[in-house]
């Protein structure tokens, strides 16, 4: 069985109404557990597990720690082009978004290396817009030539491939691969993502099962917060997890949590996330998956980020830039989505020194060959 399969098993209203009917009862037996199944979860992101969230939190923390120790991975996005063949109406790379297209050269891709490299950074998480003619596979094999002698971790967020192209990535070195849904309301979606190869909900929904067919070592899953409600897509994600851990035990899984920022043309969030929220959503993914690593990037605040690494969170971005060659090339050039944590690395890295944390700048799993 394949995702998919499971996945239309499931109803959204039916999922969502057994969320929001979770009692006070549901999250006590949750918190009182060692291990917690879908149904435990559920009663965690629930409205009724609010009133938990110092318990939820503690435990957190206490799970955090024993998994991955004092540790917090850095790692900072290197957009490489923003050309588009899709609209989605959350996002300034949209098709119909009328900017400057930009696709970084082999010269200025070394240029933004080096500047990356500077920062003290070993890990770099490659991103695009979605357009096959243009930044393909061919592209994403030379750009990793290109960057394998400055990282020893490389990482993609990039269109939906097939099978055999994510096998030819992983050949030359190609480690992680982030692949988010945005949501899983599939009517919902096809309003978001009207024309292009990502209005294929179910081609997007089959990626991670590619990437577990293809070897991959770690594959990165998320919901866009604020085009759904936030909690039945969670659950969503949680399955996918959950479905993918069992049927590809030997990969690695990441979580992240990114919340609906402005851009260039604007989308005013459908759905609200309060800060409280997130941190209620993070602490149940904790408890509900102490092996899974969760990730905060630079869209957050930098006060919500100061308080929000003790209680679940093993990767943060810092010193990012949202648009193609923004580090050296061309820091002028449009955003994808405005950041709100605006401090350097090397702040950040000494923010979570004084908190007791270590700073890693590599992946902790693995090296390229």
């Amino acid at each position: 069985m394949d995702f998919k399969t499971l996945f239309e098993s499931y109803s959204w209203d039916e999922v969502k109404e057994s969320i929001y009917n979770k009692s006070s009862s549901d999250v006590e037996t949750a918190l009182a557990k060692t291990q917690r199944n879908l149904e435990d979860f559920k009663a965690l992101i629930s409205p009724s597990a609010m009133a938990y969230l110092e318990p939820m939190a503690q435990l957190s923390h206490r799970l955090t720690q024993e998994r991955f120790g004092k540790t917090l991975q850095m790692y900072v996005p290197m957009y490489l082009s923003n050309e588009c063949q899709n609209i989605c109406t959350y996002c300034g790379f949209s098709l119909d978004n009328k900017i400057h297209r930009r696709t970084l050269t082999d010269k200025e891709i070394i240029r933004e290396a080096e500047s990356i490299k500077s920062m003290g950074y070993d890990h770099i998480l490659l991103v695009t817009g979605e357009a096959n003619t243009s930044v393909g596979v061919p592209y994403f094999e030379k750009a990793m030539a290109l960057l394998r002698p400055y990282f020893s971790h490389i990482a993609i967020e990039v269109q939906p491939l097939d099978q055999t192209e994510y096998e030819a990535l992983i050949s030359l070195g190609l480690n992680t691969v982030l692949v988010y849904q945005e949501t899983y309301h599939k009517d919902e979606y096809k309003t978001h993502h009207p024309k292009g190869k990502k209005a294929n909900f179910d081609y997007r929904l089959a990626t991670p099962d590619r990437l577990g067919r293809a070897g991959i070592h770690k594959i990165g899953l998320g919901a866009l917060f604020g085009l759904e409600d936030w909690r039945t897509d969670s659950f969503f994600t949680a399955l996918h997890l959950d479905y993918l851990e069992k049927v590809y035990w030997k990969t690695k899984y990441s979580i992240s949590f990114p919340r609906l920022r402005p851009f260039s043309g604007g989308l005013e969030p459908k759905v609200e996330m309060s800060d409280r929220e997130l941190v209620q959503l993070i602490c149940a993914y904790r408890i509900f998956n102490q092996e899974v690593e969760l990730s905060i990037s630079t869209r957050e605040t930098e006060n919500f980020r100061n308080h929000i690494i003790k209680l679940g969170i093993t990767s943060i971005s810092a010193g990012s830039k949202t648009n193609p060659g923004g580090y050296s090339v061309d820091p002028q050039s449009l955003e994808q989505f405005e950041i709100s944590d605006e401090r350097s690395p090397q702040e950040i890295a000494t923010m979570i020194k004084a908190q007791g944390y270590e700073p890693v700048w590599k992946d902790w799993d693995r090296t390229l060959a």
